[in-house]
């Protein structure tokens, strides 16, 4: 597939920010021998389907980057669209990549999967959880939106048969009876989390967003395993009337949920790895259009670093445009220094840190109108106050 490089002028030129202001950082970031470049995944018309969507990006154990989207092969739509998740893998940093493998293929309206997210668990397994059926509002107890989960053992070669875990996450058998008042739920596409400290290092969860019966009004809560992805358990809410949330461990153990909304952005905290939550607030600093975007660490001060960062991708924007890297060194307190990845309309973004310490990220641009699913490999040199190649 043909490398589509953009100019890094214009690629990394900072907006001028009304929400959220580019200050000056206090302190320097390590250099890579290293290079930014780019290239188109998934355009439209691209292995006989329409469109392509929902981006998912992690960097495995062993340095292969794993990818997955939504195949929209008839039309951008969400579910009840006839959709298949696939995946691919690059084991030279993003430069090439294997051809799609089909994780979870859709044959027909309310028969189709999607927004699908990636975890690997301490054992080395990769988790892939989504959704399938008649839609996030159609569903019902009796004619649900299904939540499966797909298993990697081979590090996403290959997928095992999608697990129906629907009755454990809401509904009358919910393993949280506060889940009993949900009628449909889905997962917040991209990255999963899996803790690495305290004593529930190895926990795996991921944030989902569920639909409550009498208003239609979204709220979220973490689906965790303690078990690699065999069993799975429901949290207390932790955050109301909210959407599509991204989950991260702090260095002081807290786990902090961002969740999408319309102007400032929310969060919340919880001290007991993921399972009750504090009381919710929303960023000042990071008021962008309601859209999805992933959180990723970059450093850490427990792992040897120099201090702590961590980046957040989303619309520098009121409209759905201008994706671009949000940056805290205060463990999520505040944000701050936008960065550009695309001047133009853009959507969902994921994230993940390569072995040499470049940030990998896919992106779906729509320059055009329907979206295109880019892969950006950006070196930490880049990430200078301007948003410009020093």
């Amino acid at each position: 597939m043909k490398s589509c490089p953009l100019l890094l002028a214009v690629l990394f030129i900072c907006l001028g920010c009304t929400k959220v202001v580019c200050e000056e950082p206090d302190l320097q970031l390590p250099t890579e021998d290293t290079a930014f470049f780019e290239q188109c995944l998934f355009r439209p018309g691209d292995y006989n389907s329409a469109n392509w969507r929902i981006p998912a990006i992690l960097c495995l154990n062993d340095g292969s980057l794993l990818i997955t989207c939504d195949k929209r092969k008839y039309n951008e739509s969400d579910l009840p669209e006839d959709i298949d998740i696939v995946s691919r893998l690059s084991t030279d940093g993003g430069h090439t990549w294997s051809e799609p493998v089909t994780i979870a293929e859709g044959t027909g309206i309310k028969h189709g999967y999607g927004d699908a997210a990636l975890v690997e668990c301490a054992n080395g397994d990769v988790i892939c959880v989504f959704v399938g059926g008649n839609g996030l509002w159609a569903s019902t107890e009796n004619d649900p939106q299904r939540s499966y989960v797909c298993r990697s053992t081979d590090g996403g070669h290959s997928w095992g048969e999608p697990e129906d875990i629907t009755s454990k996450l809401w509904g009358s058998q919910a393993s949280n009876s506060a889940c009993t008042n949900y009628k449909s739920s889905f997962f917040g596409s991209g990255n999963g989390l899996r803790l690495t400290r305290g004593e529930h290092a190895g926990r795996i969860m991921f944030a989902a967003a569920m639909c409550r019966i009498s208003t239609n009004k979204l709220d979220n809560y973490v689906v965790y395993s303690d078990d690699n992805g065999h069993s799975w358990n429901v949290s207390n809410r932790a955050y109301s009337d909210g959407d599509e949330a991204k989950l991260m461990e702090l260095t002081d153990g807290l786990i902090l949920i961002s969740v999408r909304q319309n102007g400032a952005r929310g969060y919340n905290y919880s001290s007991d790895g993921g399972i009750s939550w504090g009381t919710q607030g929303r960023w000042q600093d990071l008021t962008t259009n309601a859209c999805n975007g992933d959180l990723l660490r970059v450093m850490a001060i427990d792992e040897g670093d120099s201090h702590n960062m961590l980046l957040h991708s989303l619309p520098n924007s009121m409209s759905r445009q201008n994706v671009s890297l949000f940056v805290s060194r205060d463990e999520g307190s505040s944000w701050h220094h936008c960065k550009t990845l695309f001047e133009g309309p853009s959507v969902y973004s994921s994230l993940t840190l390569l072995k040499n310490g470049c940030i990998g990220v896919l992106l779906e641009k729509n320059p055009d109108g329907a979206c295109e699913i880019w892969y950006q490999n950006i070196p930490q040199w880049m990430l200078d106050s301007n948003g410009t190649k020093k």
